[in-house]
């Protein structure tokens, strides 16, 4: 069974920091490309920074330079660094995993943690 556990949401000020934590169980984390996501109230899910298994990464145009995705395959975990919120960032992040399953590839999320900036 494939577990998603977000952690590390909760209430910051504008300008503040935040670092999101998101723990995988059940499959391969060190192949899979992980991604964040976000969903603002009344907003569509958007998506925020994705790393591969390569480490690169790839990010949402409204958090270039701010946010950081990273990962340690050693803890099948990965992190999204935030750093200079914005109220605009308010929202529920939730982290997926794209990996292979019996040749098709398939995604799993998690349920996701909850991130409110003050403004």
């Amino acid at each position: 069974q494939v577990q998603l556990v977000e952690s590390g949401g909760g209430l910051v000020q504008a300008g503040g920091s935040l670092r999101l934590s998101c723990t995988v169980s059940g499959i391969d984390f060190s192949v899979a490309s992980m991604r964040w996501h976000r969903q603002g109230p009344g907003k569509e899910r958007e998506f925020v920074a994705r790393i591969d298994s390569s480490g690169s990464t790839i990010y949402g145009e409204s958090v270039q330079g701010r946010f950081t995705v990273s990962r340690d395959n050693a803890q099948n975990t990965v992190y999204l660094q935030m750093n200079s919120l914005k109220a605009e960032d308010t929202g529920v992040y939730i982290c997926s995993a794209r990996f292979l399953r019996d040749s098709t590839t398939s995604d799993e999320w998690g349920r996701g943690t909850q991130v409110t900036v003050s403004s």
